[in-house]
């Protein structure tokens, strides 16, 4: 089984087109999206009705907790607050109550077990949704973190925006890295592909181009309340 394995959209559905031609050209059997749909792009709307529209297993991220009930102090840097809350406010009143629902009710995790290989998938760690595990933490530190809540061959998460992946103690753990605001300095859509045969799993990271400067209109033409910061992170890969 080849399982394509998405996570933060963050609104970008022309990535999210992107990345979706290129799972249907990898022929794969299933996709998992890890969370954060709609909230900081341009279109959040049209993101959540892609992912709904894929028989996807998918769960919550933080942002989607965010879109549903706010950005409370303490979440975010106190200097950032108030403009986080005014995009919340924008992407909020760019969604049907049912599309609100649909964020609301998500799961947070995904457990799978394929042909002897078990996964375990979440979007920041398997007890929070905000917590930040990055890619230079420790080995104990990753285990700790990420491994000890179920047992499992391969760990899926998101969140940080930044791709990797590390094995210790015979498992694997992977991030996602971002589909649609990637900060690993590569201005391109990232996912991952899980293909399970046999017993044994093959894990890869894919990269896909897509039209930067259509989203980065997007962001004028729809008013956007944070213009410039987010065509910059868009342009440059960056946060």
């Amino acid at each position: 089984m080849k399982i394509a394995c998405l996570s933060d959209i963050h609104g970008n559905a022309v990535a999210l087109d992107a990345v979706l031609e290129d799972v249907k050209r990898q022929n794969v059997d299933k996709i998992v999206v890890l969370g954060d749909i709609a909230y900081r792009g341009p279109e959040p709307a049209r993101a959540i009705d892609l992912v709904r529209s894929q028989n996807a297993e998918v769960i919550k991220g933080n942002a989607d907790e965010w879109v549903v009930r706010g950005v409370k102090s303490g979440e975010v840097p106190d200097k950032a607050l108030e403009l986080m809350q005014t995009e919340q406010a924008w992407v909020k009143d760019q969604l049907s109550e049912d599309q609100l629902q649909y964020l609301a009710n998500l799961p947070t995790e995904i457990s799978l077990s394929v042909d002897g290989i078990t996964i375990h998938g979440f979007h920041a760690t398997p007890n929070s949704l905000f917590d930040a595990v990055l890619p230079d933490q420790s080995d104990n530190v990753l285990l700790d973190t990420l491994t000890k809540a179920k047992e499992a061959d391969l760990y899926l998460y998101g969140h940080i925006h930044k791709s990797y992946e590390r094995t210790i103690d015979g498992k694997t753990i992977m991030n996602l890295g971002s589909i649609g605001l990637p900060f690993d300095g590569i201005p391109k859509a990232s996912y991952a592909i899980a293909d399970i045969h046999h017993g044994q799993v093959e894990t890869s990271h894919v990269r896909v181009p897509y039209d930067i400067e259509k989203v980065c209109k997007q962001y004028e033409d729809y008013d956007y309340p944070n213009i410039k910061m987010m065509q910059q992170i868009i342009r440059s890969g960056k946060n």
